[in-house]
């Protein structure tokens, strides 16, 4: 036979859509944009924590472009028992820099790449075990996981749109704020139009048109474009060799484990937008490629890898499901790793004009959650408190960045995250009420009542014996409409 049906079943997913060679390279660049900034921050900070110099951190940022690159062709394309196959683009997680910044002010880089190692290494074996718990993520759970993810995200958005630098004088300026403004217009504006090409591709033209008036305006500079070498291959392990210190690892776990939260999240919310199947061992699958690069990129001066929430909503806001399109974007990554002018360029993209495009994307991920969680039952059941108590759980880090500032470190590593503990507290009551049934009481409490259907009983007084209800209309017993008082004339 030619094919099998499970071959078949493969060729049907939506995620292996194959475009054109031009619609790749401009999907691909379009995410590639939309998580440059994210992808940066990481290295830029822990280099600038470590005291390294300017031409130590450029190094940083070009092993964390080529190494998010490396991982988003594993995640996407696959290996046998690595990569989920799914349109999911990888980077540095931001989930350990608190923790790196901590691990390097004691031994450096090298103590942080030492550290980065055996933790994933460890993640990497345990990874079964969370591939086993895909039924405890129903719609309930992802949905909730999907929103908060929209919502953590709007600060990074707010604070791209005010220029991206707290340390900048212009940093809230009126025309940083104008600026992401404009690009905002924009994107709705190539939204609206009638051509479906160009209203897929509206967040990366929105970005080149509000650079464009941006150099015009004198709000962006290329002149440095041209100072540094064209070509660069990430040296092995040029921070030297990893260390491997006991109080650098442990704390390097509990960052481990906190990213298998996010990046079962991540997977599971991108198959609900795809609308492809995620079980058990595709989720495993996934899990593994992000640990495997976790324990690669530090060879080439880089840290742990995680899915980026950001282009899980640029999947959404486009409706382009196709795992090439974004190991295209990869393909971008690892060129920008060897060709640090294209980075260099990259990096002249005003953070504003990501600011503005940022609102659109991280909105869209929050509204996908919501229509999930629409499709939630929430009669005679315990799930509207379950919602409601994980979201607010998981804005918590959000609204009060230093709200877990005096407790043990290791309980704010796992809750600095907003994403990570409405997770966590999402799957936690979801067990509590609806596998743990065991206690449960017959009077439920008022929330539930909240939600079940009620009628007043002076409305059941008025019926009669035989009365029913046909096609939205009143009927007594002998078949005889009975009139309906509109609600305006009570």
């Amino acid at each position: 036979m030619a094919t099998t049906a499970e071959e078949n079943a493969l060729s049907s997913r939506p995620e292996d859509e194959k475009l054109s060679i031009g619609a790749n390279l401009a999907y691909g660049l379009q995410h590639v944009l939309t998580m440059y900034g994210g992808i940066v921050a990481v290295p830029l900070i822990l280099g600038q924590a470590a005291g390294l110099d300017t031409s130590e951190v450029g190094l940083l940022v070009t092993a964390s472009l080529f190494a998010g690159g490396l991982a988003t062709i594993l995640q996407t394309m696959g290996l046998p028992f690595f990569g989920s196959r799914l349109p999911l683009v990888q980077g540095v997680s931001f989930s350990g820099v608190a923790t790196m910044i901590a691990i390097s002010g004691n031994g450096g880089i090298p103590s942080i790449l030492g550290a980065v190692i055996v933790a994933s290494l460890i993640g990497l074996l345990i990874t079964p075990v969370f591939s086993r718990i895909i039924r405890f993520f129903p719609p309930l759970v992802t949905g909730i996981v999907i929103t908060t993810i929209g919502l953590t995200l709007m600060p990074v958005a707010a604070f791209w749109a005010m220029g991206g630098n707290s340390s900048s004088p212009n940093f809230g300026s009126p025309a940083n704020i104008q600026l992401a403004a404009v690009t905002l217009v924009i994107v709705l504006l190539l939204s609206k139009l009638g051509s479906a090409s160009i209203s897929r591709l509206s967040i990366l033209l929105a970005i080149v048109i509000g650079t464009g008036i941006a150099y015009v305006a004198g709000m962006t500079d290329f002149s440095q474009v041209g100072n540094g070498p064209i070509f660069a291959f990430p040296t092995i392990f040029h921070f030297g060799y990893p260390t491997f210190e006991l109080a650098a690892i442990i704390s390097m776990i509990i960052v481990i484990m906190v990213t298998l939260v996010e990046t079962s999240a991540d997977i599971l919310a991108v198959g609900e937008i795809v609308e492809t199947k995620v079980d058990s061992r595709r989720l495993g699958d996934g899990l593994r490629a992000d640990m495997l690069s976790s324990i690669i990129a530090p060879v080439f001066g880089s840290f742990t890898q995680s899915a980026f929430a950001q282009n899980v909503g640029l999947v959404a806001v486009t409706g382009i499901k196709s795992r090439y399109v974004v190991a295209t974007g990869g393909l971008f990554l690892v060129a920008l790793g060897l060709l640090p002018v294209m980075g260099r360029i990259v990096a002249a993209v005003p953070s504003s004009v990501l600011g503005g495009a940022g609102i659109v994307l991280f909105g869209t991920v929050a509204a996908s959650g919501i229509r999930t969680l629409s499709k939630v039952d929430y009669n005679n059941n315990m799930n509207l408190i379950i919602v409601a108590t994980s979201i607010g759980f998981g804005m918590i880090p959000i609204a009060s960045p230093g709200f877990y500032e005096h407790f043990p470190a290791w309980v704010a590593t796992i809750l600095h995250s907003g994403i990570s503990s409405a997770a966590l507290m999402a799957i936690s009551l979801n067990l509590l009420f609806n596998h743990l049934t065991m206690g449960n009481s017959d009077q439920q409490s008022v929330f539930v009542a909240g939600t079940e259907r009620m009628i007043r009983y002076q409305d059941i007084a008025r019926l009669h014996d035989g009365d029913y209800f046909l096609n939205g209309k009143l009927y007594d017993g002998k078949g005889i409409e009975v009139p309906l008082i509109p609600a305006e004339a009570h």
